[in-house]
């Protein structure tokens, strides 16, 4: 640290606190890709022991449950609508 006519220069070193090795570059992309691979572990696991009341609770099961009972109505209408 140099002082010039009052003004204090830092060189570039000091300035950071620290050396510029890389290696923090490294520590967050495996952090990151570890991350990664661990969420889609879980992920993928889950979705594969997915039972059948999971299933059902899904919108694909749901609409293949309201397809095997006959409800094949989109609307509100019921049958009784005539009456009115």
């Amino acid at each position: 640290m140099e002082n010039r006519n009052g003004e204090i220069h830092v060189d570039e070193t000091e300035a950071s606190g620290g050396t510029k090795t890389g290696a923090m570059r490294w520590v967050l992309g495996i952090g990151t890709l570890l991350a990664i691979i661990l969420l889609s572990i879980i992920w993928i696991s889950g979705a594969l022991s997915q039972g059948d009341v999971e299933e059902e609770m899904t919108a694909t099961g749901i609409i293949q449950s309201q397809a095997e009972e006959g409800d094949d109505t989109d609307g509100i209408v019921s049958e009784d609508a005539d009456e009115f």
